[in-house]
């Protein structure tokens, strides 16, 4: 019933689970949905209230009253609320009764004890027992509590805990520690919902090539009621500034808001009658800020993804402008090539190159090679033969070059590739090189001559593309050194038997591919393949080699 009911979904990002559920509370109290029968009634999530009299009182409500009483919350967890408010009550001996304690009253003595002053649960205020300069620090120091800032707060909790366990009191320290954990967990009210805040725009931009993308926040009573993220298409030479410009006259407008005040990212060049614009730095209108940021990037990132979706060369465009743009260059590097070496100790020394366009391996433009000038394990050496040997013969056939080039290592490696390429063959292309953490996986990305380390972060697609680049070529260069030391054993195995020469070698691993097979093989299988002189030779050669 409900989900064939359902014509559109939209969803706030928030920080946490109880963010979700504090929001959660105030959307179904205004718009009151059919399904949502739980809460739409008056009740809602309890906040503390530090009350506007001579002698303020702490204590739990569901209720705002707007009669310049302190309010801190709402707590979507109730344990942590309660642990906070038994905090206070032992800290400070503050006063739970509804008596109205003026100085008048008091003076006059219409008060007498109860039972909370000889318990030592208060001071007794009521009868003058207690300054009211004394109870108001007790307030502040309160008040800091219920605002988070608990340094000094846990340095009081530890002090206790250290003498009751000195006094071997370790039940009650072990409560007192229980206390401080709850409070730890939720000790800060949810940016969601403020009691402070009450009318206020929320706006926040995030652009690509073509498109910037606004979030809306609008804030009633302390609530987020209204949250939107909607698209402009980017026209010639219009800024950030400009662009959130419009977009928050046209959303004001549309929205019907009259908020006297409007939270932005940055500076704006623009007035409005009576209103003001807030760059906030801290504090709750700096958290709701950041919520909005939040929303408006994860907006983004859905778009594009569903726009790769419909067209997959999109996001291949995207990553080489990227690319283009950390680095700088010219134009997008649609064409990039990259090299590894390996060998073991210098034997069997490969190389490989891989070739990626458009962001996607061109597999029929990978190219092996055999190190021939090089004796022993020389990467460096090895690394520039190989790039010399690629690049002349592109030169003398008259082929592409690439727009970049990646290699599988750091500045050494970087270095011997500039010298070929530039110093050598004087061609200028991009060089970029990928070192390794102990873990040989990926760690930084460097450029230029003397090399430094990009700014792209680790888990970005565009780390991810260079990455998968990376590891491309190493398991082309890894396959090829196996399969060359693979053949170089069955080589040996099969060298110097008479009558047997490449044809014979090559026809034998052919049909039976490997040199086991052919020792299990009977002689006229053999036979069949090069004869019965030669394949007794073989049976015999082998044999005698097991």
């Amino acid at each position: 019933m409900l989900v064939s009911k359902i014509a559109d979904i939209r969803y706030i990002v928030v920080n946490s689970e109880e963010d979700a559920l504090l929001l959660e509370n105030n959307l179904i109290k205004k718009y009151k949905p059919r399904y949502n029968v739980l809460l739409k009634d008056d009740k809602t999530y309890p906040s503390i209230c530090i009350s506007n009299e001579y002698f303020p009182r702490i204590y739990k409500t569901r209720k705002i009253i707007r009669d310049g009483s302190n309010y801190f919350g709402p707590y979507s967890h109730v344990p942590s609320m309660m642990a906070l408010l038994e905090l206070i009550k032992k800290l400070y001996p503050l006063r739970t009764c509804h008596l109205a304690l003026t100085p008048e009253n008091i003076a006059q003595g219409k008060f007498k004890v109860c039972l909370e002053y000889h318990i030592k649960n208060c001071k007794g205020p009521c009868i003058g027992k207690q300054s009211h300069e004394e109870y108001m620090q007790q307030i502040a120091q309160a008040r800091e509590l219920l605002k988070g800032n608990t340094q000094k707060v846990s340095n009081t909790l530890m002090e206790e805990m250290k003498r009751l366990a000195e006094e071997m009191k370790f039940e009650e320290a072990q409560k007192l520690k229980e206390q401080y954990m709850l409070i730890e967990s939720y000790r800060a009210k949810s940016e969601v919902v403020s009691s402070v805040l009450h009318h206020i725009d929320v706006f926040s931009i995030e652009t690509d090539e073509n498109t910037a993308y606004i979030n809306y926040l609008h804030i009633t009573n302390g609530c987020i009621n209204q949250a939107f993220t909607f698209e402009y298409k980017v026209r010639m030479n219009e800024s950030k500034e400009e662009l959130l410009q419009l977009g928050i006259v046209e959303m004001r407008e549309r929205y019907k808001s009259t908020s006297k005040e409007i939270i932005v990212p940055f500076e704006l060049d623009m007035e409005m009658n009576g209103v003001t614009f807030t760059i906030p730095k801290k504090g709750e209108k700096k958290h709701l800020l950041d919520l909005s940021l939040m929303n408006v990037k994860q907006y983004k990132v859905d778009r594009l993804k569903q726009a790769e979706k419909l067209n997959p060369e999109q996001r291949s465009v995207r990553l080489m402008k990227e690319i283009q743009a950390q680095l700088q260059l010219e134009k997008m590097p649609n064409h990039i090539e990259c090299f590894d070496n390996s060998n073991i100790q210098g034997s069997d020394a490969v190389a490989a190159c891989v070739v990626f366009k458009k962001a996607k391996p061109s597999k029929k433009d990978y190219r092996k090679y055999l190190i021939k000038t090089v004796v022993g394990p020389d990467d460096y050496a090895s690394m520039q033969e190989v790039v010399r040997r690629r690049y002349s013969r592109i030169l003398e056939e008259q082929g592409e070059l690439p727009d970049l080039i990646l290699t599988d290592g750091g500045k050494g490696q970087m270095e011997v590739v500039r010298q070929v390429i530039e110093d050598e063959l004087h061609l200028q292309i991009p060089i970029v090189g990928l070192a390794k953490n102990n873990r040989h996986r990926t760690s930084e990305v460097l450029f230029g001559f003397p090399p430094q380390t990009l700014g792209i972060k680790q888990g970005t697609p565009l780390f991810h593309l260079l990455e998968n680049i990376q590891d491309e070529v190493h398991r082309f260069a890894i396959t090829f050194h196996r399969e060359k030391r693979s053949k170089s054993q069955i080589a040996s195995a099969l060298d110097n038997i008479k009558g047997i020469g490449d044809k014979r070698k090559t026809a034998l691993l052919k049909k039976f591919k490997s040199v086991a097979r052919i020792r299990q093989a009977s002689l006229e299988e053999i036979a069949e393949v090069i004869g019965e002189s030669a394949a007794k030779s073989v049976k015999e050669s082998l044999s005698e080699s097991k």
